[in-house]
C-alpha cells in the first residue's frame, strides 16, 4: 500500500532528510585514504544521536551498522570494519535518520583520492542516471518513467544495472511501497501522486549485471567483481513540483546545476 503524507508528516519528513542531507555532506569530508570504514560509521552515530535522531539502518533486521559502506566491488549492505580505506578506492556510503519517528534514506559514491577515468566517468553516469530519474518523477507520470529514465542514461556505456535491489517508498517507515526498479520490469506501475515519497537509487556496475550476497548475508557484490556505485535521494512528489529533500548543500545538480 502507498502511504500518501499530509503536510505534518511532511514536514517530519522534510527535517529528517534535512538532517541527514547535513550529515552526509560532513562524511564526504572524512573519507580519506587510511580512514576506516567503522571509524566512519562511529562518526555517523555520534552526529546522528548529537542532533536528536536515530541511525535507521542500526539492528534493522539485525543490521550491524549505522551506515552501509561498501567498497569497490561491494554494491550495497557493506558493513563497517577496522579495514582502512586506500586512495583509488570508491566507497559508497548509504545511511538512513530516524527522527521524530520520520525517515530518511539517502546514498553517494565518493572517490578516495584520485580514481582511474574508467571509475571517475561511471562515478559521473550514475549520479547523472539518479538526475534524470529525478527529473522523471513527476506528478501524473509512473514509476515506469523513474525506472526508464535511470536506464536510459546508462545504457549507452555498456554497465550492469543492479536488478534485485531497488528504490522504493520512504517516510514513515524505512522502506514502503512502491518499489522504484532501475529498468523497466513487469511490476506494478503506479502513477506518482501529491504526498508520495521516495527514494530513488541506480546502483551501476562498471562490468555485468549480476550480483551475489556474501557469507556475511548482507554484503552485495558484484558477480564479476567490476565495481559498482551508488547514489540515492529521497524525494517528495508535489502537484506544481519535485523536492529533493536530501540534496546536500555542498551538491550541485548535474542537469541544472543548483542546489534546489
Amino acid at each position: 500500500m502507498i502511504r500518501i503524507k499530509n503536510s505534518r508528516q511532511i514536514d517530519g519528513i522534510r527535517r529528517s532528510c534535512a538532517l541527514l542531507a547535513e550529515i552526509m555532506d560532513s562524511l564526504e569530508r572524512e573519507v580519506v585514504p587510511g580512514i576506516s570504514t567503522l571509524e566512519l560509521d562511529r562518526i555517523t552515530r555520534e552526529r546522528i544521536e548529537s542532533r536528536g535522531g536515530r541511525p535507521a539502518f542500526f539492528g534493522y533486521q539485525g543490521f550491524p551498522g549505522s551506515i552501509c559502506a561498501s567498497v569497490n566491488e561491494q554494491v550495497i549492505h557493506g558493513i563497517p570494519n577496522t579495514s582502512q580505506l586506500n586512495a583509488g578506492d570508491i566507497l559508497s556510503i548509504d545511511c538512513g535518520i530516524e527522527l521524530d519517528g520520520y525517515f530518511s534514506d539517502s546514498a553517494i559514491t565518493i572517490p578516495v583520492g584520485a580514481v582511474t577515468e574508467p571509475i571517475a566517468e561511471l562515478l559521473t553516469v550514475t549520479r547523472f542516471a539518479l538526475e534524470q530519474g529525478i527529473e522523471a518523477a513527476r506528478f501524473g507520470n509512473r514509476v515506469n518513467d523513474i525506472s526508464r529514465a535511470v536506464y536510459e542514461a546508462v545504457r549507452p556505456y555498456g554497465y550492469g544495472v543492479v536488478r534485485p535491489y531497488c528504490g522504493h517508498g520512504v517516510g514513515l517507515d524505512l522502506h514502503e511501497d512502491p518499489q522504484v526498479p532501475n529498468y523497466i520490469g513487469r511490476g506494478p506501475n503506479p502513477r506518482l501522486k501529491p504526498g508520495m515519497t521516495i527514494a530513488i537509487e541506480p546502483m551501476i556496475n562498471l562490468g555485468g549485471d549480476d550480483v551475489e550476497v556474501l557469507e556475511d548475508a548482507w554484503t552485495v557484490v558484484t558477480k564479476d567483481r567490476s565495481i559498482s556505485a551508488h547514489y540515492e535521494h529521497t524525494v517528495l512528489i508535489l502537484k506544481d513540483r519535485t523536492e529533493v529533500l536530501t540534496r546536500r548543500a555542498t551538491e550541485r545538480s548535474i542537469l541544472h546545476g543548483e542546489t534546489a
